[in-house]
This record gives C-alpha cells, sequence and structure tokens, in this order.
C-alpha cells in the first residue's frame, strides 16, 4: 500500500478518517456508519472479508475485526475451537475468535493509539489482517469441509509454499 499522509505520526488524527483513507487509496467498498465506525469489503484469495473499525477515544484505542464470510455449524465448533487455539498460540498480534450466536469465524485485534497515528501502522495492521486470514484460511476449511483434525489441519495452513504453479 502506498503512503497517503506523511510518514510521520500526525497529531489529533481520527484513525477512522485515516483507515477511510487508505479504504478508498486500494478501492476497495466501505460504508461509514457514525462517527468511530467503517466498515469494508475486501476480496481475499479464498474468500470474502468484512472488516469493522471501531474507534474508542477515551481509551485511544482502535480495534480492527475482519470476518470470514463462512459460518461454522455447531457440530463443527468443538474442533474449531480447538484449532483456534493452536492457531492462537503461533500468533503475535491479534486473535481467531468465533461469535456464538451466528458461528461467524473472525480475526480480531484491538491497538492503542496513543495521541498520534501514524498511517504506515495503520497500513500494517489492515496487511497482517488480511495476511493472516488468508495463511490460516485453509486450516479451517480442512476442519470444516474436510473433517481433519485441528493438528492436521494446522500442521498443512504451517507448510511455506515457494514460487507459483
Amino acid at each position: 500500500m502506498g503512503m497517503l499522509l506523511s510518514e510521520h505520526e500526525q497529531s489529533g488524527v481520527d484513525p477512522i478518517d485515516v483507515i477511510e483513507q487508505i479504504v478508498a487509496a486500494n478501492e476497495w467498498p466501505f460504508d461509514r456508519a457514525g462517527d468511530g465506525e467503517l466498515s469494508v469489503a475486501v476480496n481475499g484469495s479464498w474468500c470474502d472479508y468484512h472488516f469493522g473499525f471501531s474507534w474508542r477515544e477515551p481509551e485511544r484505542a482502535l480495534q480492527l475485526t475482519l470476518a470470514f464470510d463462512m459460518r461454522v455449524p455447531p457440530a463443527r465448533r468443538a474442533e474449531i475451537y480447538h484449532l483456534m487455539g493452536l492457531i492462537n498460540e503461533q500468533l503475535w498480534l491479534g486473535h481467531f475468535d468465533l461469535w456464538s450466536d451466528d458461528g461467524t469465524l473472525l480475526y480480531r485485534h484491538a491497538s492503542l493509539m496513543g495521541d498520534d497515528v501514524s498511517v504506515s501502522v495503520c497500513e500494517e495492521l489492515i496487511d497482517i489482517a488480511i495476511s493472516t486470514c488468508e495463511r490460516f484460511y485453509p486450516a479451517f476449511q480442512f476442519v470444516l469441509w474436510g473433517g481433519k483434525s485441528a493438528q492436521e489441519a494446522l500442521a498443512a495452513s504451517m507448510i511455506e509454499t515457494m514460487g507459483e504453479a
């Protein structure tokens, strides 16, 4: 992603405004539901992702949620929870979660922004979220539709490929 503002941190800038500029530069469809909230649609390699960005001024915290275009049926939730635990052990930033009401699988991360907002940090948070979801999407599919165990699915997703076929 290209830099939209100066490389230096911007004091007093609303992070949702910064995210909106990044999203617009990437030509991703978005909706600004209100102050402090932004919804974005992103086409991934495996599925469509739905970003939700929320800003809480009192804490100066930005939360991003990236939902998969996937629902986990109740019969497979125990194994998906096991897989999420194994994957979350591997992650430095963010974690996978499952909404209990409808079985939506998602990635979540919150960052304290302090008094300054960095465009490069916002871009990096978006990149990390997308790349993490892209990396582990097949593991979730192996459990859901392939009937694999959490260990088998994680082992398959940890294989690093080189080049393109």
